[in-house]
């Protein structure tokens, strides 16, 4: 008898558009054992979560949704169901029941106006024919499971109050509610701390070994799937283009895109001066000569970069936050998420910040341009003291001092074109020429150096790719010819491809235009591929301070240990 619980058999899905029907997803067809681990790898677009909101029958329906093929789910008993062929209440008694999902934002698939606890026991009660002192007891249980912090405040917490892993944890135990055959993890680990990531990983295999149940785990990121899965299928452009067992297919990878994906990845024990891409290997145009910078090499750039005057310079800065005033507007309780922090930032070099979510590295970059306040301690810039800068000379530093932010879409403005966006800060500060048409000339011109073309110059941020937004931001922060920019978790959403995209982008044009870097992230191993020296932060202190490759073979605190190890690693 076949273990198979979930079998999909040349799965098709078009959606409507402007009356004719795009393809998605063509022929897509896999097997997921019971007990086993399937890991669906691609880049945004590739039809990972289309093919798996088809199993779930969440998509739209006809017209607007067409899906051909069949889903054949087997339960404990051995009976075999095609559920694209059931009607919309019988599908119902499937999703939740047998098949669950745990969706890529939890804060967006939380409903934030109910708490976690209320969440779960409706889960529960849908299900399970349980009284609500029952189901409260269940969500209990299944909140102490998922292994939450002080699960009965939790329970009476709003999404919103509590940390992105702990959201994580609350959606999983949610889609644990009713004992799955199936658990589909859709990039449930996307952008949180590698260590909240190696956390959660390690929590879904302790839960499948225990309950038995099938995961299907998508992802973009291999270094993620080599610590979960036991086969492993590859999407491109809505395609299975490999599938293979994970040590099979990471020991030799076939497709040109599988191998794209595995060499976009920043190396951790060696210097590229480029990262290969997806492109590259699709288009067979991989530059194995390019080489890597040599610890002689290193050690030569940095002597001359440490040799200057520090061009940033801070000492014992405090950032504190008020949680609790009185009526009066006395500060009863407060947070510090910056705590006596000192460091030098040198000319041409990229300085990593690293830590994770709350430790108060963004709070940091954000004090360090002015954009929040500080309660002591000095930021001493080029020699002038910006902490004691009035905002009218502060805003003449400003074209100096630029910041790209993590979020692209939510930092380009919706009703403005980009090349509007790029232009606004020229035309407050008078540069890139006398008149807008030298502008628009000296933006178009940016938008190349960017990877960009001259025509996306009216085209909305909607209408741009992750990657490409991101694009746009950078030149932006160029725009205006800086000489410190520091990048606030610039490249965590996205793609692994897009990411090797960027990276590579960032180091040409500090390169070219020797620009000065503070790079803050929680990813120590895209860190340390950027940065000539790192700072590790917890709890608002640097622990740890030096030279990033001198850190990462030996690091000294516990703490710096314990980021290196969460790492994933493939082989």
């Amino acid at each position: 008898m076949s273990n198979n619980v979930l079998e999909i058999q040349n799965l098709c899905v078009d959606f409507l558009h402007e009356g004719a029907y795009n393809s998605v997803v063509r022929n897509v067809s896999y097997t997921v054992e019971r007990g086993k681990t399937l890991g669906i790898v691609g880049e945004s677009g590739s039809g990972k979560s289309v093919s798996s909101m088809a199993v779930m029958q969440l998509l739209p329906p006809k017209p607007k949704c067409r899906i051909s093929g069949k889903i054949l789910f087997t339960d404990k008993d051995g009976k075999q169901t095609d559920l694209l062929s059931l009607p919309n209440d019988d599908i119902r008694n499937y999703r939740g029941r047998h098949i669950a999902m745990v969706f890529q934002e939890p804060m967006t698939s939380l409903n934030p106006v109910h708490k976690c606890g209320e969440q779960i026991v409706e889960m529960l009660r849908e299900h399970r024919n349980i009284s609500r002192k029952e189901a409260y007891k269940a969500a209990l249980d299944l909140m102490n499971e998922v292994m939450l912090p002080r699960p009965e405040k939790i329970m009476d917490s709003y999404p919103h109050e509590i940390s992105g892993g702990q959201k994580q944890r609350v959606m999983i135990a949610m889609a644990l509610a009713c004992n799955p055959d199936v658990l589909i993890a859709d990039e449930p680990t996307t952008a949180l701390d590698v260590t909240i990531q190696k956390t959660i990983l390690q929590l879904l295999k302790k839960l499948q070994s225990k309950y038995g149940m099938a995961i299907i785990f998508i992802t973009h990121d291999l270094g993620v799937i080599a610590q979960i899965a036991d086969e492993v299928a590859v999407l491109y452009k809505g395609e299975v283009v490999e599938k293979n067992t994970v040590g099979e297919l990471f020991a030799a990878p076939v497709h040109p895109y599988t191998k794209g994906l595995l060499a976009c990845r920043p190396p951790l024990h060696s210097r590229p001066f480029h990262l290969h891409t997806v492109s590259d290997y699709l288009s067979g145009s991989v530059d194995d000569t390019a080489g890597c910078e040599t610890p002689e090499l290193r050690a030569e750039r940095h002597n001359k970069i440490y040799s200057q005057p520090p061009l940033l310079q801070v000492k014992d800065l405090e950032v504190t936050y008020a949680l609790e005033k009185n009526i009066m507007g006395k500060v009863l309780q407060s947070l510090t998420a910056v705590d006596k922090v000192s460091f030098d930032v040198y000319r041409g070099e990229t300085l990593g910040l690293v830590g994770e979510s709350g430790c108060g590295k963004t709070t940091l970059g954000r004090a360090l341009l002015k954009l929040i306040n500080t309660n002591s301690g000095s930021i001493t810039y080029n020699g002038v003291r910006l902490d004691q800068l009035t905002d009218n000379k502060m805003r003449a530093l400003r074209p100096k001092l630029q910041i790209i932010f993590q979020d692209p879409y939510s930092s380009l403005n919706p009703r403005i074109t980009v090349g509007n966006a790029i232009m606004e800060p020229l035309k407050v500060f008078g540069l890139g020429g006398k008149n807008n048409a030298e502008r628009k000339e000296y933006v178009c011109n940016l938008l190349k150096e960017v990877g960009l073309q001259p025509e996306h110059y009216n085209r909305y941020p909607h209408e741009f790719s992750g990657g490409q937004r991101q694009r746009v931001c950078i030149a932006r922060a160029l725009a205006l010819s800086p000489e410190l920019v520091i990048c606030d978790e610039s490249v965590s959403a996205l793609d692994v491809s897009v990411q090797a995209q960027v990276l590579n982008l960032l180091n040409e044009l500090k390169n070219k235009f020797n620009f000065t870097y503070i790079f803050i992230s929680h990813d120590l191993s895209v860190v340390k591929f950027l940065s000539d020296r790192l700072m590790i932060m917890q709890k608002g202190q640097i622990v740890e301070m030096g030279e990033a490759d001198s850190i990462y073979a030996n690091p000294k605190q516990e703490y710096t240990r314990k980021l290196i190890e969460a790492i994933p690693q493939i082989g």
